[in-house]
């Protein structure tokens, strides 16, 4: 079972039909839309700013999704595939948009639709 955590108040929210590999990490200020998923390894820390996840994404193995405190956010469109062992810090990824694999996102990119 996927571990899913509470931190200062806030409890992560996920739309229908998301899918939670056994050992993925998820917590805090997190919300997903519908038909997301989330393989093994990954970890989504909601633990210092919002991370909010469109529908249709796809997170796979071993990528982290992580904010800067009161200074940056995630936000992910709609059916974005985020390969494996990437890194997102702080990013905007814009609907139908394609991180490739041991990609790093860092604070305040824009990555565009499509892309």
């Amino acid at each position: 079972m996927a571990i899913i955590k509470s931190v200062r108040g806030f409890t992560p929210e996920f739309g229908e039909n998301c899918f939670l590999a056994d050992n993925a990490v998820i917590i805090g200020d997190v919300k997903t839309g519908k038909d997301c998923s989330f393989w093994f390894s990954t970890v989504i820390r909601g633990d210092v700013n919002s991370i909010n996840i469109g529908n249709g994404v796809n997170i796979q193995d071993g990528s982290v999704l992580h904010t800067l405190y009161q200074k940056s956010t995630i936000e992910i469109g709609n059916y974005v595939s985020v390969g494996h062992n990437v890194t997102i810090h702080g990013a905007k990824i814009k609907d139908y948009a394609l991180i490739g694999m041991g990609s790093t996102v860092l604070d305040h990119v824009v990555v565009g639709e499509g892309a």
